[in-house]
């Protein structure tokens, strides 16, 4: 039996493993040079020119493209982000980080987040205003030439747009920026004329390409929102399909406040209205008879009525930026927007996965280095789990004391199966042995290797993360491999199939996963032992594929589960040593009579 709990638990480890190779998106190695080279963007098809769809109930004017020629543009300049808004329109559909790069390689170039509608990979956001049904004022476009009374945006100095419709009405953006990725926007609206003016005004996300959805089933990419306190996540798929005509519109929800846009694996951006406000939150999905263009936005349910002579204003946000944990519960704190934190996909096991990377990020912070921070992880693990650890070597020792016993009684019942179970179980019962305490604490620990796992692969603060050596980003695998000697020769074993890459960590997995195996007694069953020589093998290429990070992770995991199971068995082994036999007292010899 004790044989059989090494097993149940090597099984399920392989479950673990196979579960992340068959949720984690495929990276190798010529793929992940390909993205190290890559500085230029491929051309995007004709239809991506094409003008942008409405969000039903957003806007009724359609969306156009001016060429790059006619562009005018205020300039953004940022501690964090650069870039510039179009004039044209009054789009916020240009900007880099300066903080993060495409790749780990020399000169990559900044990550780009908002790119204009005549660029490959369209991503923008538009602000105004909708007219009543059946409204008569002259609201700004997408062909709208606004005026700006600053030639720069900066942290300290926001701009205001402005754009008079020629019937006495004037329309106002003012635009700030913080430190990091969040814009401020006001909209007014200044009534000069002698009537009334109401208008809905409104804010959405466009994204006039479909991008290659990297995360897999671990984290979800596409349109995200938080309405009336209720995350919904939606695909892009969805998006197409479930759109409808006239409007276009895929799915609406009505509430107070929240907050909405498109996410990506790192990056995020999202309009967030004035919290408190009624507004209703949409997505909608126009084919353009090509590659189509994506919308996420919100629209006011009350219209805003500005008198005679009177100025009317409502204020909102656009977030649009890397999806920095902490700096989305500083937004969330200070704005008061709802559930920001969940732009980060901490998913159904957020109670345990937030907590983990609390801890990593902390430690990180102290040691510098989230190679260190991963170790330092490990450590407080096995303290934790260290009494679970202890009993489970106490079950497998009684269990190993128990062997030729539960050997006898198959042997005796080798013919009847249903007999031999009764008196196994008669005998566990007589020397208070449980079979099953033995993988109870690979089982509870299962959880925390995949939050560990989750957090190493969805948040940005470990993306291109150093260790030390050749490991430049522990959220990606380990490029080195055995199969060309390690770069001694000139040759790319993934060309003939993704599965020759073999790495330096990995292969130390490997070893110490097979030296773990001799800690423990080999099967007397010649199949069984057979699956174990098997497994450290089939095991090392599975976390070939893995982030370098859990695969250090495992390595030292290993290390501390040897150096642990060596100090528990001592342990037990004097506890359980039998006392010397007491000397019989020695004899008086007998008196001569």
């Amino acid at each position: 039996m004790d044989t059989k709990r090494l097993i149940v638990a090597t099984l399920l480890s392989a479950m673990v493993l196979v579960g992340f190779e068959y949720f984690m998106p495929k990276q190798t190695h010529q793929e992940v040079a390909q993205q190290a080279a890559q500085t230029n963007r491929q051309t995007p098809p004709s239809d991506a020119r094409r003008p942008a769809a409405p969000v039903a109930g957003v806007s009724s004017q359609p969306v156009s493209v001016a060429s790059p020629q006619a562009e005018t543009r205020l300039e953004i300049d940022a501690p964090a982000v650069r870039g510039s808004i179009d004039l044209l329109g009054a789009r916020l559909d240009d900007m880099v980080l300066r903080d993060y790069h495409e790749t780990v390689a020399a000169g990559s170039p900044l990550v780009r987040i908002l790119e204009a509608a005549h660029d490959p990979q369209p991503n923008y956001v538009e602000i105004g205003w909708m007219n009543l049904a059946g409204g008569q004022v002259r609201v700004p476009d997408a062909t709208t030439v606004w005026t700006a009374d600053a030639p720069k945006l900066t942290a300290d100095h926001p701009v205001t747009l402005s754009w008079d419709n020629g019937e006495g009405v004037t329309f106002q953006i003012v635009v700030g920026i913080d430190a990091h990725y969040m814009f401020a926007i006001e909209q007014r609206i200044v009534n000069h004329s002698a009537q009334p003016v109401s208008l809905y005004p409104f804010a959405r996300v466009n994204r006039a390409y479909t991008p290659e959805e990297t995360g897999g089933y671990l984290v979800h990419e596409g349109p995200i929102s938080v309405v009336d306190g209720r995350l919904d996540e939606s695909s892009y798929k969805s998006l197409r399909t479930g759109a409808t005509p006239p409007g276009n519109t895929s799915w609406t929800k009505a509430g107070q406040g929240g907050w909405a846009g498109i996410t990506d694996k790192y990056w995020l951006t999202a309009v967030v209205p004035q919290q408190g406000v009624p507004v209703t939150g949409s997505y909608g999905y126009q084919a353009n008879g090509g590659a189509g263009v994506y919308q996420v936005g919100f629209i006011a349910q009350t219209p805003t009525v500005v008198g005679a002579g009177a100025t009317a204003s409502t204020a909102s946000h656009v977030f649009a930026g890397a999806k920095e944990v902490n700096l989305l519960e500083q937004y969330q704190s200070s704005l008061h927007i709802p559930d920001f934190w969940k732009a980060v996909d901490f998913g159904w096991f957020a109670f345990l996965t937030r907590p983990i990377f609390y801890v990593l990020d902390y430690l990180n912070t102290l040691l510098g280095n989230f190679g260190l921070a991963l170790m330092a992880f490990t450590l407080l693990v096995k303290a934790l789990f260290f009494p679970l650890a202890t009993r489970q070597f106490r079950s497998m020792a009684r269990m190993r004391k128990l062997q030729p016993k539960v050997q006898e009684i198959r042997e005796r019942y080798k013919g009847d199966q249903m007999a031999m179970n009764q008196h196994m179980m008669a005998l566990y019962k007589t020397e208070g042995v449980n079979p099953a305490a033995g993988c109870l604490p690979m089982v509870v620990q299962i959880p925390v290797f995949w939050s560990l796992y989750k957090d190493l692969y969805i948040t940005i603060e470990m993306r291109h993360a150093p260790f030390f050596g050749w490991i430049h980003d522990l959220s990606a695998p380990d490029l080195t491999n055995l199969f060309n000697l390690f770069g001694l020769i000139p040759w790319d074993p993934n060309v003939l199939s993704p599965y020759l890459q073999l790495g330096v960590w990995p292969i130390l997995f490997g070893v110490t996963m097979f030296l773990q195996q001799k800690l423990n007694p080999a099967p007397m069953d010649p199949a069984q032992q057979r699956v174990f020589q098997v497994m450290p093998v089939l095991f090392t290429f599975f976390m070939a594929r893995q982030p370098a990070g859990l695969v250090i992770y495992y390595c030292w995991n290993n290390l501390l589960t040897m150096a642990q199971q060596m100090v528990i068995q001592r342990r037990i082994q004097g506890a359980t040593r039998p006392a010397a036999p007491v000397p019989a007292p020695a004899q008086k010899p007998a008196k001569r009579k």
